[in-house]
């Protein structure tokens, strides 16, 4: 399908550029080094120095949505995945924009590569649809290996909550299996690996994208990455977020004095018991654990590009699918009851096979620092996320971008970096949805200062939630248990933290962003959640439905053979009292 490539200026060198895509799951803003954490990452810093880092790049506050935008360049509301199967709202399912997989007329990066001549290989998570049509295989990829559903257990092939009756993996868009000595971020470079090398030979440029699980529940790494970090968190989540501040500002990621508030579900360290210190660092520590191991996986990625010979021709993007998770399955009495029947929670062992450890809101707000929230409201904590582009040629090196970018802008400009015209709403003789986002090849290139006009609204909503940026500001509103509902406004080139409303003291631009919210809402199709839509039991209810019940319904022999024993001992015992 050459008749889709148009060569740009330097895409008709010897050979265009490879792409790396890499997804980390559930990443707050600054658990990068280069971004300001503490937790090493070296062969991340290692292509932040080499490309630039964007301190102002936003993704849907879900997974998701996140990963059906990066895969088409269409917004959310338009490819399909309005939001997460997991946690829309039953008045919403099925309805148009909320199927919660990739819709029929969206096409995926992956598909215009593949017809304009690179191979394209996936391996690690996808949850875009495991339905036959919307298997990689279907949607673009030559090679692939993914975990078809929100998440899974980092060490072996089970469920890593009560919200799915088993492990859907599929090898080649078939049911798979994993090996014995399966860990989750090595197997996902393992494969990619293995794909690149089995193809090299036949000089194509390869697309990779790589969807890792860390560090997303449970939270599980080698005990080797876990050890680096004994005593690293004993002082606390308060001490962590104040010291990932300073780091974000000494980067250059953030602004010199902004401020910070500490959030309501953030609790005191001190009114901790010792025990319960201990317990709550060693969380921590297997996070930082997770994500060092990762990046050692990544390093790894690295080192065989630089040994064949095909990294110096090699784009990479790097980012966060959202914010840090705030879930805790401990305070929710059934998902509490259910991990700790099948998973070890002992403090000792925590991040080894079959142990479970999830951080909770007051690490999460740690990890997002210093801003506000973290995944699933639409606070920059769970919007901002780490994003790194390196190896685009003519981009400046250990570059910061500042301008307002977002997860819909990666498709167009990698089409623009490897010279491939994007479609404008027709793709191989159909209609298709068009792109929502803009190529920051300019941004990277310096030839431009923004990607969004001043003037230039970017919307956004999930479950609820729901923001709009214009310019330097930024209109949002969050529901329970982090919101109350209202909207506020914000100035986040000065006030990133979210920390002081100017709704009062800014009315008319308070009024003009509403109304360009409510005019995305309507153009985008955008529904209201009913009343009272609450997150956890949404949860509860894909649960019940897609868990639940059909293990009530596999096992009803076993119901039916309970019934008949049951019937028979009411009619043995009616009759042992006529005969006596």
């Amino acid at each position: 399908m050459a008749a889709w490539w148009v060569p740009c200026a330097w895409a008709t060198a010897k050979s265009r550029p490879n792409i790396v895509i890499l997804v980390a799951d559930d990443w707050g803003f600054s658990d990068v080094g280069a971004f300001g954490g503490e937790i090493a990452t070296p062969h991340l810093d290692a292509l932040a120095a080499r490309g630039s880092r964007f301190s102002n790049f936003h993704v849907a506050a879900t997974c998701s949505p996140t990963r059906a935008m990066l895969l088409t360049g269409v917004d959310h509301h338009r490819n399909g995945v309005g939001n997460m199967p997991e946690t829309t709202p039953p008045e919403q399912e099925g309805k148009p924009g909320y199927a919660g997989v990739l819709a029929p007329d969206t096409v995926t990066l992956a598909t215009m590569l593949r017809d304009s001549g690179y191979h394209t290989y996936i391996a690690g998570k996808w949850h875009v649809g495991k339905e036959p049509d919307n298997l990689p295989g279907r949607r673009g990829f030559e090679r692939s290996f993914i975990q078809a559903d929100s998440g899974t257990d980092n060490w072996e092939n089970r469920p890593y909550m009560m919200l799915y009756d088993k492990t859907y993996w599929f090898e080649q868009d078939r049911a798979a299996q994993l090996p014995k000595d399966f860990y989750s971020s090595r197997f996902f470079v393992d494969k990619t690996i293995g794909y690149i090398r089995e193809q090299a030979a036949d000089g194509k440029p390869f697309m990779a994208y790589i969807g890792f699980q860390a560090n997303h529940i449970p939270i599980q790494a080698p005990a080797e990455f876990v050890a680096k970090y004994r005593g690293r968190y004993d002082q606390g989540w308060t001490a962590l977020r104040q010291a990932r501040r300073d780091g974000a500002i000494r980067t250059g990621m953030l602004p010199a004095g902004m401020p910070m508030a500490t959030l309501a579900s953030t609790v005191a360290w001190d009114s901790l018991t010792p025990d319960k210190q201990r317990q709550q660092a060693r969380r921590m520590e297997v996070y930082a654990g997770m994500a060092e191991a990762m990046d050692a996986e990544v390093g790894r990625l690295v080192q065989h590009l630089k040994s064949s010979g095909q990294y110096d021709n090699t784009v990479f993007v790097f980012l966060s699918d959202n914010g840090s998770d705030p879930a805790d399955p401990f305070n929710i009495p059934s998902a509490n009851a259910w991990v700790r029947m099948n998973y070890q929670v002992d403090v000792d062992p925590l991040g080894g096979k079959g142990t479970f450890s999830a951080n909770g809101p007051s690490w999460a707000s740690a990890t997002v620092g210093p801003l506000q929230g973290y995944k699933y409201f639409a606070s920059e904590g769970g919007l901002r996320v780490p994003l790194i582009v390196s190896g685009l040629p003519g981009a400046a090196s250990g570059a910061v971008v500042s301008a307002l970018t977002h997860v819909n802008d990666i498709v167009p400009t990698l089409l623009d970096a490897v010279g491939i015209a994007p479609h404008q709403g027709q793709y191989a003789g159909r209609t298709v949805q068009a792109l929502s986002g803009h190529s920051l090849l300019p941004l990277l290139q310096g030839k431009a200062d923004y990607a969004y006009r001043p003037d230039e609204p970017l919307g956004y909503e999930l479950a609820g939630s729901a923001a709009l940026f214009l310019g330097d500001y930024k209109l949002v509103k969050n529901i329970a248990p982090l919101g109350d509902g209202r909207w506020r406004l914000f100035n986040l080139r000065l006030d990133p933290g979210e920390t002081q409303n100017l709704q009062t003291t800014d009315p008319e631009r308070f009024a003009a962003l509403r109304a360009a919210y409510d005019q995305y809402a309507q153009d985008y199709g955008v529904l209201p959640v009913p009343e009272g839509f609450d997150l956890q039991k949404a949860g509860l209810y894909y649960a019940v439905h897609h868990y639940l019940l059909p293990k009530l319904r596999a096992a009803w022999p076993w119901w039916l053979a309970l019934a008949g024993a049951v019937w028979g001992l009411l009619v043995w015992r009616r009759r042992r009292k006529l005969i006596f």
